[in-house]
């Protein structure tokens, strides 16, 4: 069965970071062990692009194919995916609006606690298609 990740864009690392994700329509992650995290997303798995401090940016569903590359002059620093049907969002879904979105969608209706400063974050597939449709309804 698919996956839902949310990735952390990096710009407090590295502004230019999200700006080439969002460009280059792909999620990436630098350095061990956060570069690893990348190897582990497999095709259709849904990734969204979270930029700290302003929540959900893009949309995209993986190819499942890691590429490798040199990153500010370390060589294969960078793993990186490429997304299908990517999107850049028209608004920005805040990180409170996805813990309200997926503590909805739980049976118990108990809060959705999500840590996010992580580089990668993994939530079950059926909530993540709730983040999903919210984009779709009011953010594209």
């Amino acid at each position: 069965m698919p996956k839902v990740y949310i990735i952390n864009t990096n710009k407090s690392n590295n502004p230019n970071a999200e700006n080439d994700m969002v460009s280059n329509m792909k999620c990436a992650a630098y350095y061990s062990p956060w570069k690893h995290y990348i190897d582990t997303i497999e095709a259709n798995d849904i990734v969204y692009l979270y930029s700290s401090g302003v929540g959900i940016i893009a949309r995209g569903v993986a190819t499942g194919i890691v590429e490798i590359d040199d990153y500010n002059g370390d060589e294969n620093e960078e793993h990186y995916m490429h997304l299908n049907r990517f999107e850049k969002l028209n608004t920005p879904l805040t990180a409170d609006k996805v813990t309200d979105i997926l503590t909805e969608a739980t049976i118990d209706k108990k809060e959705y606690k999500i840590q996010w400063n992580q580089t990668m974050i993994l939530i079950a597939y059926s909530l993540g298609l709730k983040v999903w449709q919210e984009i779709t309804k009011k953010h594209i």
